[in-house]
């Protein structure tokens, strides 16, 4: 068996509390491996969007899974081992990006690939991908814009109210711990559910601007809310 490390992402903190594109990406690893004799010595996973050709400083954990292949290559007295994906998008789906973490000569297998692709080909991959993107949302663009100028309405507004609604329930949750602290500026009440280890609706940290969407959905009086200004002095 030949030693691997495989590499985990999703883009968004929901889907990462879901487990399912994890769960779903582990899979594919774990079969491609099966059938291909690869023994995965470290499974690396990340919640981080991919995009940016810097995104490798906001991805600490395809930092950490490259210098353990390195670790586990020189063990074998080999190169570095291979980094596992399911998609090559899990990577990035930036070429500039893909193109610099070729020149790591840290080996990337992408299981939807096969395991001969080089990485040139993973170049070109990424490349092809990328052209398709800006097509596609080229054509999105060009369609909306015909819409508009027929006077079709745009969206649904059903979806809009669903999503009001949505936010409105979100926000209830809150509304016994962020009732002591309302005639607090935004700001102060933000660091306070920060270190409390409260976090918002999507999994992210506080911010002032945050706290006023929410205090002005649990419908606090106005006397309440005077001051609320995200700049107000703590």
């Amino acid at each position: 068996m030949r030693a691997a490390v495989s590499y985990i992402r999703v883009s968004k903190p929901k889907q990462g509390r879901s487990g399912l594109g994890l769960e779903a990406q582990q899979a594919a690893i774990r079969s491609f491996c099966a059938q291909h004799g690869y023994s995965i010595e470290a499974e690396y996973r990340e919640i981080e969007t991919g995009k940016g050709a810097d995104a490798l400083e906001r991805r600490p954990e395809l930092a950490a899974a490259m210098k353990h292949a390195r670790k586990v290559g020189k063990v074998g007295k080999a190169g570095a081992a291979p980094i596992i994906i399911a998609k090559l998008d899990r990577l990035s789906r930036d070429v500039h990006f893909i193109s610099g973490l070729m020149v790591q000569r840290t080996p990337f297998i992408v299981t939807e690939l096969g395991p001969d692709v080089d990485p040139f080909m993973l170049h070109i991959h990424a490349a092809v991908a990328e052209k398709e993107r800006e097509r596609i949302a080229q054509r999105t663009r060009e369609a909306l814009a015909a819409a508009k100028a027929r006077g079709q309405m745009l969206g649904n507004p059903g979806i809009g109210e669903a999503r009001k609604a949505e936010a409105d329930l979100h926000a209830e949750h809150f509304r016994q711990m962020i009732a002591p602290l309302r005639n607090l500026p935004a700001k102060r009440i933000s660091i306070i559910l920060n270190e409390r280890g409260v976090t918002t609706p999507r999994g992210g940290t506080w911010q002032a601007t945050q706290v006023i969407r929410l205090l002005s959905r649990l419908h606090f009086s106005g006397d309440d809310l005077n001051g609320l200004r995200s700049d107000r002095p703590t």
